[in-house]
């Protein structure tokens, strides 16, 4: 039987930090399932349509690893694609913080569910979406933050 994980996230844009995450994840399971959700706390820099391609273009030609956009809870999604681990990346102990939180809440809904924190290699650590979207406000070079070969 295939292993499967869920990396949810905004992914305002996908940087080259999570496709670290997304490569290690790839080492634990044999699919991986991006899932972009709606922040309804977040505004949105780029579109839905526009998140999905970023994700595709980051995953061309990479086995096990597929792309979907959800608008419920995480651990419901994860039900419905029978889906039993998240992956989270965390870059610093504020993020670590701030997934446990999320984690114990989502252990709390569903204790079937278990929750994986990655920390990012150190060479990624840097990069957040927030840093790329305030470069590209102000027209700056972000290819080293993004995978190589997306075009924002």
């Amino acid at each position: 039987m295939k292993t499967k994980a869920l990396f949810p996230g905004s992914f305002d844009p996908f940087t080259a930090g999570h496709l670290n995450i997304l490569m290690r994840a790839l080492t634990m399971f044999d699919e991986v399932v991006v899932a972009i959700g709606i922040n309804q706390d977040k505004r949105s820099f780029f579109d839905m349509e526009k998140k999905l391609d970023i994700v595709r273009q980051a995953i061309r030609g990479m086995n096990g690893v597929s792309v979907i956009q959800y608008d419920n809870l995480t651990v419901d999604t994860c039900r419905e694609l029978g889906i039993r681990h998240i992956v989270r990346g965390v870059r610093n102990m504020i993020d670590f913080e701030t997934e446990r939180s999320i984690a114990d809440a989502n252990r709390r809904l569903a204790p079937d569910i278990e929750t994986i924190i990655i920390p990012t290699a150190q060479e990624f650590a840097h990069i957040s979406s927030s840093a790329v979207r305030d470069i590209l406000k102000h027209h700056g070079d972000y290819s080293a933050f993004i995978p190589k070969g997306v075009q924002l």
